[in-house]
């Protein structure tokens, strides 16, 4: 679990991040909620849901849930989106509202709940054009540990083992293998699959990460 004072880093961030994305969410139309998100077959909304959810996940909650969903963590994802996904966008606003500060965790990592506020957050704003600035702590711990988590947790491992990812904007330097650089959210986005974050990066190692899934 780490020391009490990367704990509360750690929720510091988090707290943070949902608190701006509220701010943001609460500037959006009904039609804006139902864009399709960087997540596939998943809208805006959808992923609110998803945030609301995971927010409100306990350790014991989640292995119940698993079980109930027969090991199939989509299938898991997609019953908490389903449940916590308002009949209005303002319902669902409202059940984030309520969730943001609280610091309940699945049995994860702490850091992964900065990848899930950094890479969700792109995830609804990418695709409505909207911007924000996160802090290089956040996303190149989020980084790291997506770097050596396995796939099969949720991780891009497998993925970047050929590969050197060095940030351009941030003390990130993971592997030795073919070069990747570009910005660290860039570089988050890509090992996690967002696609569209490809363009911004460069060296010979970008065409391992074009490759199909």
């Amino acid at each position: 679990m780490g020391s009490p004072e990367r704990v509360s880093d750690v929720w510091s961030i988090v707290h943070a991040e949902r608190a701006a994305l509220i701010h943001d969410l609460e500037g959006l139309d009904d039609k804006q909620w139902e864009q399709p998100s960087l997540c596939e077959g998943w809208t805006v909304h959808d992923v609110v849901a998803h945030l609301v959810d995971s927010a409100r996940t306990t350790r014991f909650g989640f292995v119940v849930g698993l079980a109930r969903a027969r090991f199939d963590f989509h299938r898991q994802n997609a019953r908490g989106v389903t449940r916590e996904r308002g009949d209005s966008p303002r319902e669902t606003l409202a059940r984030l509202r309520r969730a943001a500060s609280r610091t309940s965790t699945p049995p994860a990592p702490l850091d992964s709940r900065v990848v899930e506020v950094v890479v969700h957050g792109e995830d609804i704003r990418r695709p409505l054009g909207l911007t924000r600035l996160y802090p290089r702590d956040a996303v190149a711990r989020a980084i790291r540990l997506q770097a050596r988590t396995p796939a099969s947790f949720g991780g891009a491992k497998e993925l970047v083992a050929p590969l050197r990812l060095t940030a351009t904007d941030a003390e990130v330097t993971i592997g030795d293998g073919l070069e990747v650089t570009g910005p660290a959210l860039s570089l988050l986005l890509a090992i996690m699959g967002r696609r569209v974050a490809l363009d911004d990066l460069d060296g010979q190692g970008v065409r391992v990460l074009r490759q199909p899934a």
